[in-house]
């Protein structure tokens, strides 16, 4: 195919270059009806660009196929057989391949190392999830991505279960063995879905980890915004096989989806492979030089260290580490993560990625270059610099691996719609979580709806919160109370909340 071109943009070009009156959404009419004062912000270019997929840049009945022609160039490029392009970000398009694969009441296996967004789906679909451990490093507090013997055990406990999803790459960088994962998978005859939302450019470089087509997944979810050049929502995913069917994975994506899809956002997929098919090896060489660079810096600075394979990609940990996620340990330094953070953005106007209890990470990609990479090395000599007014930083209470894990009592979906009430953290030991409660960033759930509660992991999150950890998805973001299911009798009933 040729990859030079870029359908999409092409159109929108074209649809300006007409000089048609639209008499249709959008309603502010390609600017002319924007005030002067978010002009003056956001540009004219935003405004004009933003045009009416159907009756706007293709016609009544899309018979130039302007978004299938950018769909099979994308499909192309990565050798998958279909992929679809999604404006409503990878926390879409994992619901909808999860409900392509499973219904209610049938069983997912998932590892429990997932995103936020994985659970949503549960609470939609009523899946049942059976959860995979993932490999815990006690002594570091981390995650990685599970094994394929945890898979394999867990289909001989649910031989029924409709398949499996793992995530991989992790926020912080750690790979999932998805060959070995998807054998598993195949030797059931069941479909691997890959959340690889921090994966888009694994296809581009071969000093990159695998990606989950060339590994061997039949549904590989990507966002094209956090490690590509696609605008914010913007996710492609990606089918290979008959495992799934093309046209089921399309129907729920719709059931899903926007019937607005932003122009802007297809436009922006649309160059975003062009730019990877015709330049990515050039600017992945770069990147990948650079970011080597930058972490032997960084690993000359007193108090930090870079994790690299060596950490990470011991025989029991994770499988391979994406090299651009510069995951920094500074605990020597008698701070916190978070404490850390706060003050680069203050001082620096220097903005992380991932930030927890002992850690922050930086996270390059092509767009990065020697000017940001000494704006970032600056901003943490100065904080080397400054620890000492960074301490005594509040402890978070972590507990050991083992008693992160939560025992699931009722399906995320009953527990979320059911009656519930409002208890004060110091009570709910022992109840029912009837909502998730999500340390964000990585945005990976400590606790879900279904899960009983325990006082370890409820004083992880006080602690943490008290240390600066952010939990906005609980109903009380201090996690000073807890939605959970109402008990029985005179009290418990929905949405309420303690006197």
């Amino acid at each position: 195919m040729d990859h030079t071109c870029a359908p999409v943009l092409e159109a929108l070009a074209a649809y300006g270059a007409q000089g048609q009156t639209p008499f249709t959404p959008p309603g502010h009419k390609q600017a002319r009806g924007t005030d002067q004062r978010v002009l003056a912000v956001l540009g004219e270019a935003v405004f004009t660009g933003d045009v009416l997929a159907i009756s706007g840049l293709d016609d009544r009945t899309r018979s130039h196929g302007v978004l299938a022609r950018a769909e099979a160039l994308m499909a192309d490029a990565v050798g998958a057989d279909h992929t679809f392009f999604s404006t409503c970000g990878s926390s879409l398009s994992v619901k909808a391949a999860m409900l392509a694969v499973a219904g209610p009441h049938e069983e997912l296996l998932i590892g429990r190392d997932a995103h936020k967004s994985v659970v949503a789906g549960l609470i939609l679909s009523g899946v049942r999830p059976i959860w995979v451990e993932p490999r815990w490093d006690g002594g570091l507090h981390l995650a990685h991505p599970p094994s394929a013997r945890a898979f394999a055990d867990a289909f001989g406990r649910h031989p029924d279960a409709k398949g499996a999803l793992v995530t991989s790459p992790t926020p912080y960088g750690t790979c999932a063995g998805l060959e070995a994962i998807a054998e598993v998978c195949h030797r059931h005859d069941r479909p691997l879905i890959v959340d690889e939302a921090w994966g888009a450019h694994l296809p581009f470089h071969p000093d990159l980890p695998a990606w989950a087509m060339d590994a061997g997944a039949d549904v590989c979810v990507t966002s094209a915004h956090k490690m590509g050049s696609g605008l914010e929502q913007s996710s492609v995913f990606h089918l290979r096989g008959e495992r799934v069917d093309a046209r089921r994975l399309s129907a729920c994506a719709d059931l899903l989806g926007t019937t607005s899809p932003s122009v802007l956002v297809h436009a922006a997929l649309d160059g975003w492979r062009r730019q990877m098919v015709l330049d990515g090896r050039k600017l992945y060489d770069r990147a990948l030089a650079l970011a080597e660079d930058v972490r032997c810096r960084i690993e000359e600075l007193p108090g930090l260290h870079v994790h690299g394979r060596a950490d990470f990609c011991d025989p029991g940990h994770a499988a391979d580490l994406d090299p651009l996620q510069l995951v920094v340990d500074l605990s020597a330094l008698g701070t916190t993560g978070y404490r850390a953070a706060d003050r680069l953005r203050e001082r620096h106007r220097v903005n992380l990625h991932v930030c927890d209890h002992r850690r922050i990470s930086a996270q390059l990609t092509h767009a990065d270059d020697e000017g940001t990479a000494d704006t970032l090395l600056g901003a943490l000599r100065d904080l080397v610099r400054n620890a000492a007014g960074l301490r005594p930083a509040r402890p978070v209470e972590v507990p050991d691996p083992p008693r992160l894990r939560l025992e699931q009592v009722v399906l995320p979906r009953d527990a979320f719609f059911g009656d519930t009430e409002q208890v004060p953290w110091d009570e709910a030991p022992g109840r029912i979580a009837a909502e998730t409660l999500t340390p964000y960033p990585p945005g990976i759930p400590v606790a879900l709806p279904g899960e009983r509660l325990d006082g370890e992991v409820l004083r992880y999150l006080r602690t943490g919160v008290e240390a600066s950890m952010v939990v906005p998805d609980a109903a009380d973001t201090t996690v000073r109370s807890v939605r959970v299911i109402a008990a029985p009798g005179p009290g418990g009933g929905r949405g309420q909340r303690p006197s």
